[in-house]
């Protein structure tokens, strides 16, 4: 009897791979950057000039990379950045992307 394949568990270099895929567009960069700032706190349609759907696209995106996590309140949604999981799997992430926000300004 053949051995049957087994399924390949993601590596590290696959996460930090779609870590920076999702990092890669300049409106999800953003979003990281302004969760850092105002952790918990939400975020606020009128501060992304996009539709609805599209935002919730980027948000998704951001979740699947394993970037932000989200919290439910009744019809509220509460973002925010995976600091303690991110900081043990790729330790300076989070300080580059704060230095990129510093850079900015």
């Amino acid at each position: 009897m053949k051995n049957q394949p087994t399924a390949i568990e993601p590596t590290k270099e696959s996460d930090l791979l779609h870590i920076f895929q999702a990092l890669g567009d300049p409106l999800r960069l953003n979003i990281v950057m302004c969760l850092l700032d105002t952790d918990g706190k939400g975020l606020k349609k009128e501060d992304y000039p996009i539709a609805k759907s599209t935002l919730s696209h980027h948000i998704k995106i951001l979740r699947e990379a394993g970037l932000i996590h989200c919290k439910k309140s009744g019809t509220a949604h509460y973002y925010s950045v995976q600091k303690a999981e991110l900081n043990n799997k790729f330790p300076g992430l989070l300080e580059l992307i704060r230095q990129e926000k510093i850079g900015k300004h």
